[in-house]
């Protein structure tokens, strides 16, 4: 088979074959390719599959960087990767990458094989949003076929399949959308994949957590090793995972540390996704106010401009927890600032008797404050005269400072109050408490006295079988004037 028998034998012929035909050809490599998968480790040690593998990297780079088309269409030969087994396609990947390749366009190709491969996850919920609906049932269907004959075989196969894509995505935050990142981070959660990828999906996310949206973010709670099964334990867990959540929060903050430069829309947008967020997991009957209060205060004060979600979220909380005690909803409450709370927020805030009196006070002064404001600003001013709106704002500084000293005033008059109310409350007590001690024989003597027969006695006008009796002293001066008469 060698030429060292005669020239043209097998090996040489083969060598030339794949030198001048299959490597060639981008359609013959892929063939050669997949038709290795079966050929293992034989293929391998003819180096058949690099060779094959380099190539198809080859031609993909060097097409996308000879011409200037968009992704859209330079990503023709995603479809063809995309048959391949998962360890030949990270070798493209990574031979592809080491020869230039950009990395939207890697990811992107990431992307279009995980569509491919890996099953679709629904979500739905009973009712509307299904919470505080009577209807709190989390519905998760896995299209993977997991309770079949040879389940667990599959299992493993797409868990390895998520950790070989999270290994190989770009470390560029915008190779993959921040949609595409969750949705891994949740079937990773899924199908127990190792904590290391775990926790750098949560970074990834981290990075790009201004580009999310409330629905992606819900991660549902699931039990490490469970096989993807939900957990119903409603005494101790929670519908979805606030723990990832607030890591990736945290994550955000760290990365927008490191980045000084960075555009502050990026945390007001967070600062809103967050709020949203807050209000759909609290109406979550499990939730304690320990993890709503630690995710509500993860944002630094100056990330939200306007204070309206961040109440909408606590009066859902509210709403759902009705038996939380005084301490517990001042508490929440502190959370908010009332001076970034807007009018129509502050009148629904008003009437809310949901929160504690002590909020409702700070939230009309506010009010208050606001309404003085508007109205001035409302009035008249002549353009160019600084000194004019100086005025004004010190002015309202000044209303400012004596709204707070009436606050402090109506505090110790509520004070007051409440000391009189107590004191009024024991005067009661202790008169009720006189009323129960009175003695039982008066009670007997003064039923004694309302009675008939001791009536009929005092009064001696009735005898004791009901007849009149004769009266002594008329009688006598009845005989005297028959006397008189004679």
């Amino acid at each position: 088979m060698t030429e060292e028998l005669d020239e043209g034998n097998l090996i040489s012929k083969t060598e030339a074959f794949l030198t001048f035909v299959v490597l060639s050809s981008w359609r013959d490599s892929i063939t050669v390719l997949k038709s290795c998968e079966n050929l293992s480790p034989w293929a391998e040690n003819l180096q058949i599959v690099r060779r094959c593998c380099d190539s198809i990297a080859w031609k993909a780079s060097q097409d996308n960087s000879t011409t200037g088309e968009t992704i859209s269409e330079e990503g023709w030969w995603f479809d063809d990767v995309a048959t391949l087994r998962i360890d030949h396609f990270m070798r493209i990947m990574t031979a592809a990458r080491a020869k230039g390749l950009k990395p939207d366009i890697i990811g992107s190709c990431i992307m279009h094989y995980a569509e491919k491969w890996l099953p679709g996850m629904d979500v739905a919920l009973e009712g509307p949003r299904a919470f505080g609906c009577g209807k709190n049932e989390l519905q998760l269907s896995i299209l993977s076929g997991r309770r079949q004959e040879g389940g667990v075989g599959h299992n493993k196969e797409l868990k390895m399949i998520i950790e070989s894509l999270v290994s190989i995505l770009p470390p560029e935050k915008e190779a993959v959308s921040c949609k595409f990142l969750l949705r891994m981070l949740k079937m990773s959660v899924v199908y127990s994949a190792v904590q290391v990828l775990v926790s750098e999906l949560e970074k990834r996310v981290g990075m790009v957590l201004q580009d999310a949206n409330v629905n992606d973010l819900l991660i549902p709670t699931y039990r490490n090793g469970d096989q993807g099964k939900l957990v119903n334990s409603s005494e101790e867990l929670t519908m979805h995972d606030i723990d990832a959540v607030q890591r990736i929060v945290e994550y955000f903050l760290m990365h927008e540390q490191q980045q000084p430069h960075q555009h502050k829309s990026s945390k007001l947008n967070v600062s809103k996704l967050l709020d949203n967020y807050l209000a759909e997991i609290a109406r979550d009957p499990n939730l304690s106010i320990t993890k709503f209060h630690v995710l509500a205060e993860a944002l630094p004060e100056n990330a939200r401009t306007c204070h309206d979600g961040l109440y909408r979220a606590i009066d859902t909380y509210l709403k759902t927890h009705p038996s939380l005690s005084e301490h517990d909803r001042k508490r929440l409450c502190k959370v908010m600032d009332y001076e970034k709370l807007s009018l129509d927020a502050c009148m629904h805030a008003a009437q809310n008797d949901r929160l504690p009196l002590r909020i409702v006070i700070q939230v009309l002064l506010a009010e208050q404050v606001k309404m003085r404001v508007a109205m001035k600003g409302k009035e008249p001013v002549a353009s160019g005269k600084d000194s004019e709106q100086e005025e004004s704002q010190s002015s309202a500084q000044m209303e400012i400072k004596t709204l707070k000293v009436e606050l402090e005033k109506m505090k110790m008059n509520m004070a007051e109050l409440q000391r009189g109310h107590s004191e009024l409350q024991r005067e009661c007590e202790k008169l009720n408490h006189k009323q129960r001690s009175i003695p039982s024989w008066t009670l007997g003597w003064k039923k004694i006295k309302n009675s008939t027969l001791f009536s009929g006695k005092v009064d001696g006008n009735e005898s004791g079988d009901g007849m009149q009796r004769p009266n002594p002293v008329n009688g006598r001066m009845s005989n005297r004037r028959r006397q008189s008469v004679a």
